[in-house]
């Protein structure tokens, strides 16, 4: 069975007050951890959009090859 928000959120809810106060402080922490990597999740997927749908380089397509295989002094294989 799949549990709702809502449902998830008051177990998880109750279940905070029923720790000691000394582990308060730790399940605070761990929630603005999960927090704060939601949110770099969400702005790296944002970047990688906008990055790939950017036209910021597109004059290097248009530039002409400086260099070809026939410049090479010594070639590696």
């Amino acid at each position: 069975m799949t549990m709702t928000r809502k449902v998830l959120i008051d177990q998880t809810v109750k279940s905070i007050k029923k720790l000691p106060d000394s582990k308060l402080q730790e399940v605070s922490d761990y929630v603005e951890f999960l927090l704060q990597r939601a949110e770099n999740s969400e702005l790296n997927e944002q970047i990688a959009r906008l990055a790939s749908t950017s036209k910021s380089f597109q004059f290097l397509e248009d530039e002409e090859e400086l260099y070809s295989e026939s410049d090479l002094k010594e070639v590696y294989k």
